[in-house]
């Protein structure tokens, strides 16, 4: 189970800190949006997930199989908009080592099955209680 997440910002800012475990993070919206751009936006926290989700768990599968991959980087951006939704996501995977057209393939295969790639398809149910 992921640990919880504590988001929290002060009166007059829009930086937000946020605390994950022993990890502290700051999300902000740039200038034009009333921010100060201290921090990625949170619209650019979610494309890192999926980024870097993908990586992780291409990188695992193939060190599991013992295979020649000695890099892998997605990058990850948003294709369609509606309003301040993204319609569209669209991440390149690269992938580096001495790997067959197989190996590959099946890497790219693995990329799709991602945590984060399953919940956003999966319309994951948000609850907010206010207190």
């Amino acid at each position: 189970m992921p640990r919880e997440i504590r988001a929290s910002q002060h009166a007059g800012e829009t930086a937000t800190q946020i605390c994950v475990g022993p990890h502290t993070l700051t999300a902000d919206e740039p200038p034009e949006a009333g921010g100060n751009d201290t921090g990625p936006t949170p619209m650019e926290l979610l494309l890192a997930s999926l980024a870097s989700c993908k990586v992780i768990t291409v990188r695992l599968y193939a060190g599991r199989k013992g295979w020649p991959l000695s890099r892998v980087e997605a990058v990850a951006k948003v294709t369609a908009l509606s309003g301040f939704a993204p319609q569209a996501i669209e991440v390149e995977m690269h992938l580096e080592g001495d790997l067959s057209a197989e190996q590959r393939a099946r890497l790219q295969d693995i990329a799709e099955k991602c945590p984060v790639q399953k919940a956003l398809g999966a319309g994951v149910t948000v609850s907010t209680h206010h207190t």
